[in-house]
Formats: C-alpha cells, structure tokens, sequence
C-alpha cells in the first residue's frame, strides 16, 4: 500500500508539473501586449545631409605584367585594338603586325568619389576583367581616365593589382580560390577634379532618412527645433526634413550640422517581415502584430526504402540467381491541433506561439502569408 501511494504521488506531481507547463507555453501565445519602446539613435546614424554624398567614376584601361593569364587576343579583339592604340601614341607602330601575347588584359576600373574630396588626393579603386583572362595576379594598371556621369575626367588610376584569389592548374587538374579575374588598388586613383559645392554657403539644406517615416521625420524636427530654440527644421514628407539657417545663429550651416547631428532621436518603423523563400529566412520588425487567427499545419512524410533481395535457383535447375526488388513505402501523416493565436499578440509571443507548433521555416513563410491573406497580420510582407 505504501508503494502503491508513493507511485501514486509522483504521477500526480508530473502530472502538475505537465500542466504547469502546458499553461505557460498557452500563456505565452494568449498573453496580452506589452509595450514597445522605440529604439533611440542619433540623426548623424539615421539621414543623408544633401550634398554630402559619393559620385561614383567608371573608365576602361590595360593590365599588363601578367604571367601568361592574359586575354586571348584572337577571342579579345578590343583588348588587341587597345594595346595597338595605347603603343601607337607611344610611338610604337604595330599596325600589320600580327601581335600576339597573353600578358595583357582589358578591364573595367570602377570608383567612388569621396564628398569634398579635393584635387590632388587619392582614392581606391576596383578592377575587373572585361576578356578572357583567367588572372590579374602580378599586373599592373595603366593610366586610366575615369569618368563621371556627365563625361567629364575626375581622376586618374595607375598602379599594381592586388588579387584575393588565385588560380593554378596542370595537365589534369586546376585549382581556382576566390575570384583571381578581381582586384583593387589602395589610393591607386589621384583626384583631378573637385566637385563644385559649398556646403558652407548654403541657407537651407535637405535631411534625407535612410528609412523614411512620418514619425520619426517628425521626431527629428522637433528635437532640432527645441535645441536651437527656433523653428529650424520643418518635415516634409516621410523622407525629408529641411534645415533652414536662424537669422540670430552665430555660424554656417556646417556649424548646424554639427551642433544637431548628435541629437538623440526615438525612430519609429513601419512593420514588416522580410522572407527570402530561396534561402527560407524570415525577419520581422518589432511592430508586427496578428489579430485572433487559428492556426493548424499538417505534415506529410512519405518513406521510400529499397532493399533488394538475391534469390537463389534451385541447385537441380539451370536457373540463375536473380535480384527482386523489394520497396518499403511508408506514409506517415502528423496533424497538429488547431491553434489560437490570440490578438494583439508581440512579435516574441508571435513567434513562441507559432514554434510551439513545431514547424520549419518554410511552413512558418506559408503560415504567415496566409494569415497575411485572412488579413489578420497587421504588417507588410515583403519577398526577396
């Protein structure tokens, strides 16, 4: 008797603790909603002041130096027309001649003009092969023109080619790291060209947000305003806010700048989730809320096992030994119970609730953009 009421004991306490548990993973899906503060940031980490931006610079030169990894000039006749011109204004006539080398290779040089860069300074540069060439490793640039936009020069590359790959390979087999046809060149550009802007000069001037918002251009507009004291700036739509110098400001706009960049604002965002369906990734902001839905996902597993079978003949017949298929299909179908999400829930009671289902992140992307369609998902859903 005593053993039956021990035994009895420790069933009912597991049977509590299984309920206890059961009615803290109901509570975590049922919970109400908690509030949300608003991350804070300061306006430098969260807009682009107008003028203050890259210009990005494009040309086509010659790498030379290579090691045999050249462009085919058969299969390249640009990169030949290039090499001929580039030694006819050297003094050099090639015209006829039948030219044939693998250690020259045509590229693309591509750059980004740093703002108020002046004239004389340097940048970086990329390279890329624009052939056949199957490694930039040793070359060398030749001056390149690199252009703007507006077909103008605003700087000049030259230098070595740094590679982050390689390639090597023999008779019968060839190994290649990383992308050997790539490279760059550190401060290999120098600057001929400014850009024609006076930030300095300036009376009013656009704040662009990274993530436009009504909220948070409203936000930055009454902090700029309450630490000048004036009415500074004023939001325009949800990706601008503009700046405009007060009368009585002892500086230039650049002295605004600096005195309001480092205000501490609260951004607000709208509510999202973000699916990539090639990769199955699934990110949701902060804001995302679900109306009451009941949700049910049903699996289906089909098992498909061969297990062949060696059959002997009998050893008084002239038969031969045979091999007969044998297949195992299993079909096994898990339901889940329908469950209630209950409204207004958070993104963390969101995401309990719906892996207290135990579902893969593909079934979670199907979920959620059906519960997009029932209308109860309270966010936008957007597909890489």
């Amino acid at each position: 008797m005593g053993m039956e009421r021990h035994h009895s004991g420790n069933l009912t306490m597991r049977l509590i603790r299984t309920i206890a548990a059961a009615t803290l993973s109901l509570a975590l899906i049922l919970s109400p909603m908690t509030s949300v503060q608003a991350a804070p940031a300061r306006i430098k980490d969260i807009v682009d002041m107008e003028g203050v931006r890259e210009n990005q610079l494009v040309g086509y030169g010659l790498v030379v130096g290579l090691n045999g990894t050249g462009d085919s000039l058969n299969n390249s006749p640009f990169t030949k027309q290039s090499l001929q011109s580039m030694l006819e204004r050297l003094g050099v006539n090639t015209q006829g001649e039948n030219v044939r080398t693998a250690n020259v290779a045509a590229v693309m040089v591509t750059a980004n003009l740093p703002p108020f860069s002046t004239q004389g300074s340097r940048m970086d540069v990329s390279v890329a092969a624009l052939g056949d060439a199957d490694s930039l490793q040793g070359g060398t640039l030749l001056v390149t023109p690199l252009l703007g936009a507006d077909g103008e020069v605003y700087a000049i590359a030259q230098g070595p080619v740094l590679i982050n790959g390689f390639s090597a390979q023999g008779d019968a087999a060839s190994v290649i790291s990383g992308v050997p046809t790539t490279g760059r060149i550190s401060s290999g550009a120098l600057i001929e060209r400014e850009i024609d802007f006076h930030l300095g000069s300036q009376h009013t001037l656009r704040l662009a947000l990274r993530n436009p918002d009504l909220t948070t251009a409203r936000r930055i507009a009454l902090a700029v305003n309450d630490f000048i004291g004036a009415p500074t700036a004023v939001p325009e739509d949800p990706a601008t806010v503009r700046l405009t110098l007060p009368r009585n400001f002892n500086g230039n706009i650049v002295d605004l700048l600096t005195d309001i960049e480092q205000l501490i604002v609260q951004t607000d965002q709208t509510a999202k989730i973000v699916i990539d369906e090639n990769s199955g990734i699934i990110v949701m902001g902060k804001d995302v809320r679900v109306s009451s839905v009941a949700v049910a996902q049903s699996n289906l597993t089909v098992t498909i096992a061969e297990n062949p079978e060696v059959v002997q003949p009998n050893p008084l017949t002239l038969g031969e030994t045979a091999v007969e298929p044998n297949t195992n299909l299993n079909v096994n179908q898990s339901d889940t119970a329908l469950q209630v999400v209950n409204e207004s829930v958070t993104l963390q009671q969101l995401v309990d609730g719906l892996n207290a289902l135990g579902i893969s992140p593909r079934d979670l992307i199907a979920i959620l953009q059906a519960i997009k369609a029932t209308g109860a998902l309270q966010a936008e859903i957007e597909v890489l």
